[in-house]
């Protein structure tokens, strides 16, 4: 072989050689950067996966994260501060209660309700109210009726005035009288009717009687034209200005409930207006057909905002703490690593810290471990940083920083 032949060849091995090594020194790289780099999903940061595809939430991309910049550290703009809402509260110590929320319901308080029932025999002659779910004013018309009985009255108390009249010192004739004018008034006769019954002396055998409460007309037991008795049930009238709330409680809860206690009372829709409420029964017995306690309050309804039937949650006090750390619920971040805070560490920049939780009530939340009275934590726009991490890093804060 010539001497430039061979060099030829050489050369041209050599830079086949070279090239073979940059290939792998580049695949190397793409190696490693691809053990860097994940996918997420802007709308989701919950869905992670090392490969690029779309979100099987809402089948948006998945966009690339760069997981190169570890720990649990995190800066944002002033631009982004404002956008996410993000206050800082330095820790304390406060007054913790702890409370229980039981389920319960609005009902029908029957002290505040009443059935008319018809003072005589006799005849509807007029129904004014014939249908439930009407509105009633105290004296307002109910109903007339027509009876006999109450006309016999009349006319007994006719004579009886007639003889006093006549005879006005005759004692005996005086007490006829006032027998007959008790008659009458058990009949719901007014004393200006007796007095007009007195000067016209004419018998009327219509009588009208009139609602002795405002309220609801919740029942309707006759119509027009119908005889009745004595007695018989006219229509029930209910006033929702007070309410029962009652909750039905387990054996093992009936502990924390005393007759007298104190509660709270809060209806769905209404979050903001919580109602004193004192516990005024609990039921001696455990429910037919169920291991359950019944106990009952009751509550003011004056404006009638709540109706009979809405679900009520009583708020049941269980325990409270004078000194101990506390924080908004908001603040608290739960998550399959545990549960940690945001902790500013210098001005817009953020560190997750593990924390233990101990008691909590619906607004606030205990922290046993993890905080010092120099910390100052977020307390608004917690998940907001927690999902901006996910985003930026590919990975959860805590994955990392287990207890």
């Amino acid at each position: 072989m010539k001497r430039n032949e061979f060099l030829r060849l050489a050369t041209m091995a050599s830079l086949a050689s070279g090239t073979f090594l940059l290939g792998c020194k580049e695949d190397d790289k793409n190696k490693t950067a691809g053990k860097n780099v994940t996918y997420t999903c802007s709308m989701h940061p919950q869905v992670v996966q090392n490969k690029p595809g779309t979100c099987p939430i809402c089948a948006m991309d998945l966009v690339l994260v760069d997981k190169s910049n570890t720990g649990a550290t995190i800066m944002l703009g002033a631009s982004q501060m404002a956008l996410a809402n993000i206050s800082v509260m330095s820790v304390g110590k406060g007054l913790l209660n702890n409370s229980k929320r039981l389920n319960g319901r609005l009902a029908i308080n029957p002290e505040h309700s009443i059935i008319v029932a018809s003072r005589t025999t006799g005849r509807i002659e007029k129904l004014y109210f014939q249908e439930t779910g009407v509105k009633i004013a105290q004296n307002q018309p109910i109903y007339k009726i027509y009876s006999e009985q109450l006309s016999a009255l009349q006319q007994e108390y006719i004579l009886a005035h007639e003889q006093v009249r006549n005879f006005p010192l005759d004692n005996r004739f005086a007490a006829i009288e006032k027998a007959a004018i008790q008659k009458l008034k058990l009949y719901d006769q007014s004393d200006a009717e007796i007095k007009s019954l007195s000067q016209s002396e004419k018998q009327d055998p219509y009588i009208m009687y009139r609602a002795p409460i405002s309220g609801t007309v919740s029942e309707v037991s006759v119509s027009e034209g119908q005889y009745v008795a004595e007695g018989s049930p006219v229509l029930r009238i209910e006033s929702y200005a007070s309410l029962w709330v009652e909750a039905d409680i387990y054996p093992d809860e009936a502990t924390l409930v005393q007759k007298g206690q104190k509660v709270l009372v809060e209806v769905p829709g209404w979050e903001g207006e919580s109602i004193p409420m004192k516990i005024d029964f609990i039921t001696p017995v455990m429910q037919t057909g169920g291991q359950l306690i019944r106990i009952r309050g009751a509550i003011v309804n004056p404006n009638q905002q709540w109706q009979p039937g809405l679900q009520a949650n009583i708020i049941l006090p269980t325990s409270s703490n004078k000194d101990a750390i506390t924080l908004p619920v908001d603040a608290v971040i739960r998550d399959e690593n545990g549960t940690h805070v945001w902790i500013e560490t210098t001005p817009r920049t953020f560190l997750a810290r593990n924390i233990t939780i101990g008691a909590e009530n619906a607004s606030e939340v205990e922290v046993i471990e993890g905080l010092t009275m120099e910390d100052k934590v977020v307390v608004t726009g917690a998940y907001l940083l927690y999902s901006e991490y996910v985003l930026k890093k590919g990975s959860i804060p805590m994955a990392n920083h287990k207890h």
